[in-house]
């Protein structure tokens, strides 16, 4: 092999890969990434065999071929190289990248070890509306849990309709659910729901994709593998075989008490007050009353706090306490200026939701802490 680069263009999609190759593993060639030139371009692959990614870029072929180099140290040296070409070549005494006055050579593993990935046919392909999926992944994938032992809340359920998609997530002790419509899809049945669950790594290199790109998603399911393919890169995502809880169940129909809070000011209350909660716990109380809530915290390693916001709410007194980070997560990405709070009583879930929000329906469930 033998080919000249552009620095700048190499390092944009060297940089994609660094959160897909594996660091720890008992798998060499995982730490590698598979490079192939053809032509006038580059190809690269790289995988932990949960989630892979391929991607290209344009070069100058003078010899085509196919090699495999640590994905991270080879990134590093690219980094760190200046404005120029790159020059990679193999030889018999290995790989030798080289730029400007630079000069270097790198160890490579064989390209036979490289593990085969699916490909994706093309068959049962839907578009997806990038600017939706991306706002999808934001205010779910905090909710995934990260090492549970119930493999199937390692991820979130993808569930495509034929004029909406949705996103759920969970972790036991909160839910967030996004759904968006999408225009229909002559290839759906009307009513007919495809589901999947994407583990939580796809969502975030997903989401560092739709960063990078733009343009629509193209979305197809295999048999084991999804596909999702943006701006000309293609991220392949094993799907976690299991039952997703039934979510809709855990979502209340009966709270009848309801609260609007100006988002910032909520947010800004529940952070100065946590200062001085338990730090295991990290419990919030919401002491509810006629025209205000307050929001206190104690631990008996640091004292106590509480701050008072004006609210509209002529109810009946009530206390119900949250882990401060869990209502953070959700005024963190929520993206209105207002958002609203129902409940039932002081055991019983609590639903958080946007207020005056555009595009699509975002439903947070919350379980109340007992301190």
């Amino acid at each position: 092999m033998e080919l000249v680069v552009r620095k700048n263009e190499f390092l944009r999609e060297l940089q994609l890969f660094q959160g897909i190759v594996e660091r720890k593993n008992t798998i060499p060639i995982l730490a590698n990434v598979l490079i192939e030139a053809k032509d006038s371009e580059v190809r690269m692959l790289a995988t932990d065999l949960e989630v892979a990614l391929r991607s290209r870029c344009d070069a100058s072929v003078a010899k085509g071929g196919s090699l495999t180099l640590p994905a991270k140290k080879l990134y590093e040296i690219i980094k760190a190289l200046p404005e120029t070409d790159v020059r990679i070549d193999e030889d018999k005494n290995g790989v030798r990248v080289a730029a400007d006055r630079f000069d270097s050579r790198i160890q490579t593993l064989p390209r036979e070890d490289f593990p085969t990935l699916p490909e994706a046919t093309g068959a049962s392909r839907v578009v997806l509306p990038r600017d939706a999926v991306r706002e999808m992944i934001a205010k779910t994938q905090f909710a995934i849990t990260g090492e549970d032992t119930r493999y199937f809340l390692n991820g979130a359920l993808f569930v495509l309709r034929s004029d909406s998609m949705s996103l759920v997530a969970t972790d036991g002790h909160r839910l967030a659910l996004v759904s968006v419509a999408r225009g229909a899809d002559a290839a759906a049945k009307d009513g007919e729901e495809a589901k999947a669950i994407l583990p939580k790594k796809t969502l975030l290199e997903l989401g560092k994709l739709l960063a990078e790109s733009d343009g629509d998603i193209y979305y197809e399911r295999g048999e084991n593998h999804l596909f999702f393919e943006v701006g000309g890169r293609m991220l392949i995502s094993r799907m976690i075989d299991g039952q997703f809880p039934a979510y809709e169940r855990v979502i209340p129909k009966g709270n009848d008490k309801e609260i609007e809070f100006e988002r910032e000011r909520l947010t800004n209350a529940v952070k100065r007050v946590a200062l001085l909660s338990n730090e295991r716990s990290r419990a919030v109380k919401f002491e509810i009353d006629k025209g205000r809530v307050e929001v206190t915290s104690s631990s008996s390693e640091f004292g106590e706090a509480r701050e008072q916001i004006p609210v509209e709410y002529n109810g009946g007194a009530m206390a119900i306490s949250f882990n401060a980070q869990y209502v953070l997560d959700f005024l963190n990405v929520v993206g209105t200026d207002i958002v609203a709070l129902s409940l039932k009583d002081e055991v019983s879930q609590a639903v958080m939701k946007p207020v005056g929000a555009a595009g699509y329906d975002y439903t947070y469930v919350i379980m109340p802490m007992r301190i």
